[in-house]
């Protein structure tokens, strides 16, 4: 499988984790650390999918992704993330998430949904 992940994080050592996991499944992966650097990546297009963390300083993923979808884009965005109460699961699935994944994560797992949201 070819495909291009864009993998947003504040932590590095989680971006870095993410990124190891994909280029090893034969993914090309691009990180960055915050949602005004995602934002610009996004415009750069060309994304099979997109991994974004919800707590970030400044601009919170949740507020990324509202934007990625009022501006058109439909690239499948997997929240990443370390709020998993269910009024945070329904708040990301609002804004327009595909999926939605708890931390601490399985990569594997994350991998299996990166796979499914491509395909």
């Amino acid at each position: 499988m070819s495909a291009r992940i864009l993998v947003v994080d504040d932590d590095r050592d989680i971006r870095d984790l993410v990124a190891i996991k994909l280029e090893a499944a034969g993914l090309d992966v691009v990180t960055r650390a915050d949602g005004s650097e995602a934002l610009d990546a996004v415009r750069e297009g060309g994304w099979s999918v997109i991994v974004l963390d919800v707590m970030m300083p400044g601009m919170s993923g949740v507020d990324v992704l509202r934007t990625i979808r009022d501006a058109g884009d439909r690239t499948p965005v997997i929240l990443l993330t370390a709020r998993g109460q269910e009024k945070d699961i329904e708040a990301g699935f609002a804004a327009g998430a595909d999926d939605y994944v708890t931390k601490p994560f399985s990569p594997r797992a994350l991998l299996a949904r990166i796979t499914a949201a491509v395909e």
